[in-house]
């Protein structure tokens, strides 16, 4: 089982597989809104869709939770230009 958790202590999100850490999510505070600065993928989980797993996790969470957010790193940059539907919800003013 894939899950994705914010862990606001250490501004992350974090995925698991089968309760092993997979990868990260980290976001730096802007306001009241995050900035998806870094995202990284444990080697042995590369290639099987986990960043976009995370990427769909983190993003839809903070969209539920009303949370503004951006985007410096590239992968969820680039996550973002091939989901439109979540790129639209960008708030490029905490940048």
């Amino acid at each position: 089982m894939t899950e994705v958790h914010d862990d606001e202590t250490a501004h992350h999100y974090e995925v698991t597989v089968d309760g092993v850490h997979a990868g990260l999510a980290h976001y730096r505070l802007a306001g009241d809104g995050r900035v998806f600065d870094h995202t990284e993928i444990d080697p042995a989980f590369e290639g099987k869709g986990i960043g976009s797993v995370l990427a769909r996790g983190a993003l839809d969470d903070v969209i539920a939770r009303g949370i503004p957010f951006a985007a410096t790193c590239p992968f969820i940059t680039s996550f973002l230009e091939r989901h439109p539907e979540y790129q639209a919800k960008v708030d490029a003013s905490i940048l």
